[in-house]
């Protein structure tokens, strides 16, 4: 006769849990099978707030041993999950709790579909038993995840949760790469099963290669039009990164001599030194090239919608989403593949055919590191600017220069960072963190969470405006609950001075300042109150000093610098909204 459970008194003489019998199954709840299958991903760490809908996944979580990292606000737990993606190349994971936990975490999974992230968003919801009962924090997640997400799907019965992740997994990762989610009922997610009878997916065995190398032909025609180019040029976008072909990118570059520019995560794909890397000179090189080659980057409003293009150019664009290429402006070639493999295959083909001596391509460089130079030299007096308040030009040079070839740096801001974008360049690939095509203010903080916790050994940069820090800047807090120091700088001019100055464009002078003015807020007294380090600054002499003791606090921290608020960057001034 089969043996039933029989409780088990401990050393103490009091009872313990009952204990199964040989045959009796092996029993395993939804949260644990959630887990399981995170960590058959290589998910290290899950971000979240707490709810009682998803305790059980934390649970899980402990006996797989990945750590969790609790927020004070969801929106900064899905921020941090796409941030972890970008820079581990591994999927990120937010899991947060039914109703307001789903919907505040909309923005962040928003932001991760537009910058082509693939993170996991995991939503708790009311019991099945109690489905279109009015049960507490009910919302349709699904209808409302699905326009913003590459999948998205409720879990219906526990053996079925792990399946359902590696599937979310797997569609975060087909073609372009973005966000899943996930809802899982909360007695869906405790209700245990018998082991057995769960579907748990192998690591490494649910999901094929997406690297493709495109159409052959494709790629034949490329190294032709590169090898016969006069005026060729390249444009290294965010896929770059999300591929990670630096390598690929860098040798296509140098071998087949090609002037290049970076934008998004691309930056970084060469050293600043490098002579093929170029920045200031973008404009003047779509508008003179023979042959512009678009990599990884959309037409959206950064390129004009591809209207910056020279039309006499030939224009080649190579994307992993099909969708993205040709869109907003008709292209000569397009190519539907990974950006390393397409590049390399392109490099050995051209490199039969070209001609490494051929004095037009020289010329070529000399004139675009002409233009670079004297845009340069036009700009520099503002970045070394003596002027109080501020020059925003001057705070962006410091932070230049106090980058190292670890420092990865983030940008969270509006104008503030748009001058960064100019003058700032990173040392290395995958050193540059902004939020993307959304736009979206107050990435900075969950940024820096999830790329301190992945790259404990690196330093991390942020530069934030004041209006952008304060969307989610109380989880100035959690980075120190959880050591994770970082040199912050707030661009502080007490404005939204983006929104402002188009407001002034429209409206007047006199209605310049309606609904675009914040307080005088000293960030830097912020910052210490939270547990962290903090200075105030308004001489343009004390900001790399302030800087340094940053650094060597060791200290979450943030120096608040007085800016101008009477300046603007030339990309706030050129938008195309306020055209």
């Amino acid at each position: 006769m089969a043996q039933t459970a029989e409780t088990v008194a401990d050393k103490a003489g009091q009872p313990s849990a009952p204990v199964a019998s040989k045959d009796e199954p092996e029993l395993i709840s939804g949260g644990h099978l959630v887990a399981k299958a995170l960590k058959a991903e290589g998910v290290e760490v899950i971000f979240t707030l707490c709810g009682g809908h998803i305790i059980d996944i934390y649970d899980g979580c402990v006996d797989e041993g990945i750590d969790v990292i609790d927020v004070r606000h969801e929106q900064v737990a899905a921020h941090a999950a796409d941030a972890y993606a970008r820079v581990t190349g591994k999927p990120g994971c937010a899991v947060v709790t039914a109703g307001p936990g789903t919907t505040d975490a909309i923005t962040g999974v928003a932001n991760a579909w537009r910058a082509e992230s693939p993170m996991l968003l995991i939503g708790g919801q009311g019991a099945l038993t109690q489905h279109k009962m009015g049960s507490l924090q009910d919302l349709p997640h699904v209808d409302i995840m699905t326009p913003i997400t590459k999948f998205a799907a409720t879990v219906s019965s526990t053996e079925r949760a792990a399946d359902l992740v590696s599937m979310a997994f797997r569609e975060a990762y087909a073609g372009a790469p973005g966000p899943s989610f996930l809802e899982i009922p909360r007695d869906v997610l405790d209700a245990r099963v018998p082991a057995e009878k769960a579907r748990i997916p192998a690591a490494g065995k649910y999901r094929a290669s997406t690297r493709s190398i495109g159409d052959p032909d494709s790629v034949e025609r490329l190294a032709e039009l590169v090898a016969e180019a006069e005026k060729p040029c390249v444009l290294l976008g965010s896929q770059v990164w999300t591929c990670r072909a630096t390598d690929a990118a860098v040798e296509f570059v140098r071998e087949l001599d090609i002037p290049a520019f970076m934008n998004g995560a691309g930056r970084g794909t060469l050293p600043p030194d490098d002579p093929h890397h170029l920045q200031l000179a973008r404009r003047y090189a779509f508008g003179n090239a023979d042959l512009i080659i678009v990599v990884g980057t959309p037409f959206d409003f950064r390129m004009g919608y591809g209207k910056r293009l020279s039309e006499e150019a030939t224009v080649v664009q190579i994307d992993l989403d099909y969708r993205t290429v040709g869109k907003n402006r008709d292209i000569d070639l397009g190519i539907v593949g990974d950006a390393g493999r397409v590049l390399s295959a392109v490099t050995e083909q051209a490199g039969k055919r070209f001609d490494s001596t051929s004095p037009a391509r020289q010329a070529w460089l000399e004139e675009l590191r002409a233009v670079e130079n004297q845009a340069y030299e036009k700009r520099l007096p503002r970045q070394l600017s003596e002027a109080k308040p501020i020059d925003p030009y001057r705070l962006v040079h410091e932070i230049n220069e106090f980058l190292t070839e670890d420092s990865i740096y983030v940008g969270d801001g509006g104008d503030i960072v748009t001058f960064s974008g100019q003058v700032v360049q990173p040392k290395a690939p995958g050193h540059w963190l902004d939020p993307g095509a959304l736009g979206t203010l107050g990435v900075g903080v969950p940024f820096i969470m999830a790329t301190k916790y992945a790259n404990p050994e690196k330093e991390v940069v942020c530069l934030f405006g004041d209006g952008a820090f304060s969307l989610t800047g109380w989880d100035f807090e959690t980075l120190v609950r959880f050591d994770l120091p970082f040199v912050g700088i707030v661009g502080n001019n007490s404005s939204m001075n983006q929104i402002r100055y188009g407001q002034i464009q429209h409206y007047g002078e006199d209605r310049g300042r309606v609904g675009n003015t914040l307080g005088d807020v000293s960030f830097g007294d912020f910052a210490r109150m939270l547990g962290g380090y903090g200075e105030d600054v308004t001489d343009p002499a004390e900001i790399r000093p302030a800087l340094e003791r940053a650094r060597q606090s060791g200290l979450p921290s943030l120096i608040n610098v007085w800016v101008d608020p009477e300046v603007y960057a030339p990309g706030t001034m050129n938008q195309t909204m306020y055209k």
